[in-house]
């Protein structure tokens, strides 16, 4: 299976590329892209200052230059900001086999093929993925009739994924990763 997967507003790090190459190890091709020119940001305010001087455009245009040369049934995969690119380009790609969300929701493109597997997973409580957000989706999904799985870790940080993070959550991050191999299998 195809993955593309779309780093966070901190930039391209260790954390994306482990996971990538984790998703590599069960037989994926997993490609994640740079989107901010092998710059990072140490904090989320930092990586909104990152995004205003590169500009939102640019980060989006380096997506889909990215996803150029990857066939339309690639799985789209966000890490947080990463979830705000997945919803700029799925859009454009009706024949998107899947989408992952971590750390953050997005709206449903009016677009969306009934069938489509989806999965969210995301802290409680977190601020990018606010209880009123899910609901939404969770609605949204309903109505477009898509496979809508969402996960929530309780008490883990808003990056419980990443180990160099201080909210990092080990028991959350292994299941995490479980979770999407699963629904990658």
């Amino acid at each position: 299976m195809h993955i593309a997967l779309f780093h966070s507003v901190l930039g391209l790090r260790p954390v994306e590329l482990l996971a990538a190459e984790r998703l590599r190890r069960a037989g994926h091709e997993v490609f994640a892209p740079d989107l901010f020119g092998r710059e990072t940001a140490a904090t989320i305010d930092e990586g909104y200052q990152l995004i205003e001087r590169i500009g939102w455009r640019t980060v989006v245009d380096r997506a889909q230059q990215a996803l150029g040369a990857m066939p339309g049934e690639t799985v789209l995969a966000g890490v947080s900001m990463g979830a705000g690119v997945v919803a700029e380009l799925w859009p454009e790609r009706p024949d998107t086999l899947g989408v992952l969300l971590l750390h953050a929701t997005t709206a449903l493109p009016e677009s969306v093929r009934p069938g489509l597997r989806m999965q969210l997973h995301a802290a409680e409580p977190d601020v990018f993925a606010p209880p009123e957000n899910v609901a939404a989706l969770r609605r949204a999904a309903t109505e477009k009739r898509i496979h809508l799985e969402i996960f929530r870790y309780a008490g883990a940080g808003h990056f419980y994924t990443d180990p160099e993070h201080p909210g990092h959550d080990p028991a959350a991050a292994e299941l995490t990763w479980c979770r999407v191999l699963d629904f990658l299998g």
